[in-house]
């Protein structure tokens, strides 16, 4: 394990406490965590702020106008905002060379499930009608984020609506049963089982299965799907999603690319000031959308 790796791991297990704290208390050091990483020079925040939903602009130097990345911010569909994930999504915008879009979803528990997934489906909308034609649009998203851009996608799917030209999830949790050996054996300070049990329950009503293909989309036909970049940490809790996601959607004739990458823990991009495989990472991200767009 390299030096960057230990003093990150030291860092996240001396903050494990405030990961118990209450949710509004949470939202608020998250927000102040994203604050304290430096962003791009010359970096351009534009919030928007409609009847129908919230979220900003991000836009690196130099950055494409005529192609936007939408991007889907992790947090357990209970945390993260914009705010908290505005370094990580310059570093795309960059990457990349486009404009991106942070989408504020509605979250758990003030707004359970569908109301994220009605967020999405209504902002790419809206992309479409700024005049952004479908094959210039990439959906991206970590974590929570990352099973969203699915389910995302197979509402656009199912609506008849032009599909994005490609996707792109990191560390996604695709499987809200954790039913995977990873959960347990991979067990992070960040995303323990019992802790992500516990927003599971937050974020879907009673009445509706932690199966359902739009809150597990594990359990999806993913038939149709633009072409899919996987990346996933060889030591985090959300391994076993990314595998099995990359052989559903394989079955399912999606083209997909899985990265397993060697002791990297859940959204390791996020730390990518602090860590080398962070921005290795994210330029591989910026190689695979312009390679689609």
């Amino acid at each position: 394990m390299n030096t960057e790796l230990q003093n990150l791991l030291a860092l996240l297990a001396s903050q494990a406490e405030t990961k118990t704290l209450p949710i509004p208390e949470r939202r608020r050091i998250d927000d102040e965590t994203g604050d304290q990483f430096p962003l791009p020079e010359g970096l351009s925040v534009e919030p928007v702020v409609n009847a129908e939903f919230k979220g900003e602009w991000v836009k690196a130097i130099g950055s494409r106008s005529d192609a936007v990345l939408l991007y889907l911010h992790g947090g357990a569909y209970i945390f993260g905002s914009p705010r908290s994930h505005r370094h990580l999504v310059a570093a795309l915008s960059e990457a990349a060379g486009i404009n991106a879009f942070t989408l504020d979803y509605r979250l758990a528990p003030e707004h359970p499930f569908p109301a994220a997934i009605e967020d999405s489906v209504t902002a790419y909308r809206w992309l479409l009608d700024q005049g952004i034609a479908a094959n210039r649009i990439v959906i991206a998203g970590d974590s929570a984020g990352g099973g969203l851009t699915l389910v995302t996608m197979l509402k656009l799917r199912d609506a008849g609506l032009p599909l994005p030209a490609a996707s792109v999830c990191l560390s996604p949790w695709v499987d809200l049963t954790m039913a995977g050996a990873s959960y347990t054996a991979n067990d992070e300070a960040v995303a323990t089982r019992d802790r992500l049990a516990g927003y599971v329950k937050l974020y879907l009503p009673e009445n509706v299965d932690v199966r359902h293909p739009l809150a597990s989309p594990i359990f999806a036909d993913l038939t149709g799907l633009p072409p899919l970049l996987i990346q996933v940490g060889a030591a985090e809790p959300f391994y076993d999603d990314s595998i099995k996601l990359d052989e559903i959607a394989k079955a399912c004739g999606v083209e997909t690319h899985l990265e397993i990458w060697p002791e990297m823990i859940h959204v390791w991009h996020y730390f990518h000031t602090m860590l080398t495989e962070g921005r290795q990472a994210i330029a591989r991200i910026g190689e695979f959308v312009k390679s689609k767009i």
